[in-house]
């Protein structure tokens, strides 16, 4: 009976093993695929970059990165990010909270507006904002008569900028707030807490990893975004440059080397941000399975 039931058993795996496993040639066809695309999509681009910033050298490679514009894109962009990040936070809180804990009337309007900028090119985006505080605009007579300037300046590129990244930390936080429920709200509350020690006690603890991803991912955009900054910013060299349009005008004015140079320093905070993520996976993950154990 013993020697029929590991029979039935190594059968069993067998039959489970084979109806996971792809035939040899499905497997390598696959991994020959994905591994052409990484190298045409990821390896090759990054070898070119780093190619073409030393091609000149080491010394023309930090010259670049250290010339009064670069350092002044470099200012701008780190800027915007400070600024747009704490702003997305707040609004992707607080629809976040409206959203997972509430039911309203436009609930689903507002959830589907969320995912605007999405659906919207960066560049239309930009141009809307032209369009309302340009000189022509609807507001512009009224903003010059007062000496307000947003388009060309920087509060045009901060408000391009949080219109583009406003879905990034409200995305990461609904579901995650939905599939947690308001049962350890209402229990908070019941035992006495107030709304904000509810938040600041149950609330944000739950969504801390979904919240700093949300975040990670945010300022990766914001420092990235080239098509709404670059319609209203008006390609000021040193003041309304951030580093994608500095790079741009380097190339259009054949640059090559110091355009490389200056996308090499994107392509070193796109590989923080990745690294960034994965930490916060690893915690999340770490912090999950501690919790199971105990």
């Amino acid at each position: 009976m013993a020697g029929a039931t590991g029979l039935r058993k190594r059968a069993a795996n067998q039959v489970a093993r084979a109806s996971v496993t792809e035939p040899p040639l499905v497997r390598g066809i696959l991994t020959a695929i994905a591994l052409i695309f990484l190298v045409v999509f990821l390896i090759l681009p990054i070898t070119v970059i780093v190619a073409g910033a030393l091609a000149k050298g080491v010394q023309f490679y930090f010259q670049a990165l250290t010339e009064p514009v670069a350092l002044a894109a470099a200012r701008l962009t780190l800027l915007v990010a400070v600024i747009t990040v704490p702003l997305n936070v707040l609004f992707g809180l607080a629809a976040a909270w409206a959203l997972a804990k509430f039911d309203f009337v436009g609930k689903k309007f507002l959830t589907t507006l969320i995912d605007l900028p999405f659906s919207v090119s960066p560049v239309i985006s930009g141009l809307i904002y032209v369009l309302v505080f340009g000189a022509q605009g609807v507001l512009g007579p009224w903003l010059q008569a007062h000496d307000i300037k947003i388009v060309f300046a920087l509060p045009g590129i901060v408000l391009a900028t949080v219109f583009v990244t406003s879905p990034f930390v409200a995305r990461e936080l609904i579901p995650l707030m939905q599939a947690q429920g308001n049962e350890e709200e209402n229990a908070a509350i019941i035992l006495g807490a107030s709304g904000w020690q509810t938040f600041w006690r149950v609330t944000l603890p739950n969504i801390k990893w979904g919240l700093l991803y949300g975040v990670i991912l945010c300022t990766a955009r914001a420092m990235g975004e080239f098509g709404a900054v670059s319609v209203v910013s008006g390609h000021i060299r040193g003041l309304t440059n951030t580093l994608p349009l500095h790079v741009e005008i380097l190339y259009n004015e054949y640059s090559f080397t110091a355009a490389f140079a200056v996308s090499s320093l994107l392509m070193m905070l796109a590989f923080v941000t990745l690294a960034l993520k994965h930490f916060i996976e690893w915690q999340h993950s770490r912090e999950t399975n501690l919790t199971a154990e105990s």
